[in-house]
């Protein structure tokens, strides 16, 4: 759908997590020539410096190559951890006692610390605690002023720095640690197109990073994880005021019961798909491939569900960022996508989102104009032209069967537009009158294999090309032919 290179991509969006197993020369960038669209800097591990690295390889290929491939930054969040492990695992027999003590000490037998301050002051009688992703298993049986004494519900070997989650518990942690505010600053400085909120509990802690970055004068997209039960009382705040929403699967199936899983990401994607916003689907997608070059079943119709439910984006983490098998992991991700999005073009059941935001009515009405147009017409394309993306976002929501190409002179806005299904993000100059980018539309989407010469499309466009908000006109044509005719 999306010509790069020799291959014919898909409308889903890909997000490869970067890691050390793209460090060797050619790594990355094949994965980039393989079609991926977005690629993520988790900042729960790895130093900036590596991080630096990566990111201008990525921005390297892309000037090379003139394609937009935007570029999030996962800060780590409120995240529990054990602190470091004497001897550097530990094993925890069913049945053991053990306490978690105050302090950073180190880890031992019977005696474990972690990195949250007031693990011992909220953690209460009968509630759980889950180390490494819930593999281990225990359960608070007392409560004193200097610890909390757990029993072992389910053994097994502890390590350094693994993960530590309290489902039972409201954590009073801040959004946004100390360390994430060192992240978000160099994320800032560098430039980057969107940054993930990890485990966002309150509206709050949105407005909270909102008005960092503004002050900052950072136009980053804010990309909400959704990965607690707390969250989810405020899904439908988070949708509105978030650029994006992530369902962020392996820490929601560890705070939820992992059968609830599923249904949690059919009322997210839902709601996102209503809202028009873009949502991503996360999370040990092709877990066996880091390790195995093959996927297992399961996790190919885990897949294929998520395109068929028209999830905007799909997204590798181990897979890419630490596995044996980064490339073929994008390949049958890309195989996938492409099997799912032919059945759902043979036998659609998407309807129209129906709700439009009420703070831009002229805009959604030009929108609707545009789709409606489009689908009576049989139309090649759509292409709209956007100062700030938020036309081609109403566009996009609509899952339209033909490309929606978005046509901005903002650089910034050129990359975010690459997490919008369906969406050919094209850089132009600036121009002041609409009808002068017509021959440049015509010559670019030509020359993209997108449309040919005497193809119907619709175009979205406004008489104030560089004032957002401004969306006032659509016009139907054929590319090559003078002339255009309001819809």
């Amino acid at each position: 759908m999306r010509p790069c290179g020799n291959a014919a991509l898909t409308r889903t969006r890909l997000i490869a997590t970067l890691g050390p197993a793209l460090a060797p020369p050619g790594q990355l960038e094949a994965l980039l020539d393989a079609g991926v669209d977005l690629c993520r800097l988790n900042f729960s591990h790895g130093e900036l410096e590596g991080h630096r690295a990566l990111l201008e390889r990525v921005r390297a290929w892309a000037g090379r190559h003139d394609r937009p491939v935007a570029v999030l930054g996962d800060l780590c969040g409120p995240k529990i951890r054990l602190n470091a492990v004497r001897g550097g695992t530990l094993e925890l027999c069913t049945g053991e006692r053990v306490g978690f003590v105050r302090g950073g000490e180190e880890c031992e037998a019977g005696r474990l610390t972690t990195t949250y301050a007031k693990f011992v002051d909220e953690v209460q009688v009968g509630h759980r605690i889950y180390i490494d992703d819930g593999l281990v298993r225990l359960l608070a049986t007392d409560v004193g002023p200097d610890a909390v004494v757990a029993a072992v519900t389910a053994g097994g070997r502890i390590a350094s720095r693994k993960g530590v989650n309290l489902p039972d518990t409201r954590i009073s942690a801040p959004a946004l640690t100390e360390k994430d505010r060192g992240d978000l600053g160099w994320a800032i400085e560098h430039d980057l197109d969107y940054v993930g909120l990890s485990f966002v509990r309150r509206p709050a802690d949105l407005l909270e990073l909102r008005d960092i970055l503004d002050g900052r004068g950072s136009r980053a997209g804010v990309i909400v994880k959704i990965e607690k039960a707390e969250a989810l009382e405020h899904l439908d705040q988070f949708v509105a005021g978030a650029d994006g929403v992530m369902v962020a699967r392996g820490d929601l199936g560890v705070e939820m019961d992992v059968w609830q899983v599923p249904l949690i990401q059919k009322a997210i994607v839902a709601r996102c798909r209503q809202a028009g916003k873009p949502v991503i689907v996360a999370t040990q997608m092709l877990q066996s491939m880091v390790s195995n070059p093959t996927p297992t079943r399961a996790e190919v119709s885990d897949i294929a569900n998520a395109i068929l439910e028209s999830v905007d984006a799909v997204m590798l983490s181990a897979e890419t960022a630490t596995g044996q098998f980064p490339l073929l992991a994008v390949e049958m991700m890309q195989r996938v996508a492409r099997a799912a999005e032919g059945y759902r073009a043979q036998f659609p059941a998407d309807q129209p989102a129906t709700s439009l935001p009420t703070t831009a009515r002229c805009t959604s009405a030009i929108a609707s104009a545009a789709v409606q147009a489009a689908r009576q017409l049989d139309a090649k394309l759509v292409a709209v032209w956007t100062a700030t993306g938020e036309t081609v976002r109403l566009v996009a929501q609509q899952r339209l069967p033909m490309p929606v190409v978005g046509l901005t002179y903002d650089e910034r806005v050129w990359r975010r537009l690459n997490l919008l299904y369906g969406v050919v993000p094209i850089h132009v100059p600036v121009i002041t009158n609409p009808l002068e980018m017509m021959p440049v539309l015509d010559a670019r989407v030509v020359d993209q294999r997108l449309a040919s010469p005497g193809d119907l499309i619709v175009v979205v466009t406004s008489t104030r090309p560089q004032s957002p908000g401004a969306t006032d006109t659509v016009l139907v044509r054929r590319i090559g032919e003078p002339g255009d005719t309001p819809a």
